[in-house]
């Protein structure tokens, strides 16, 4: 676990602090984007030759990392 959350960076000067891939300019949005949108991870890692299918498990485990977090709602007036 500690290797693969090693592969999710946020910095402040980049992409607006969303989280990226090792310090590259790919969020964890966009990969997740890509996934959702039914691309498959061999699909993503021709567009992205700089990442391996570790950061692609890492994106993923990262967001179900986010939802075991509370949540709440609140209406704004």
């Amino acid at each position: 676990m500690e290797n693969i959350l090693n592969r999710i960076t946020i910095n402040d000067n980049q992409l607006n602090g969303k989280p990226a891939i090792r310090g590259k300019r790919i969020s964890v949005q966009t990969i997740l984007e890509f996934l959702s949108a039914g691309e498959s991870e061999t699909e993503i890692l021709k567009q992205y030759p700089s990442i391996d299918i570790d950061d692609i498990r890492a994106c993923l485990f990262f967001a179900s990392k986010l939802m075991n977090n509370s949540y709440t709602i609140k209406e704004l007036v």
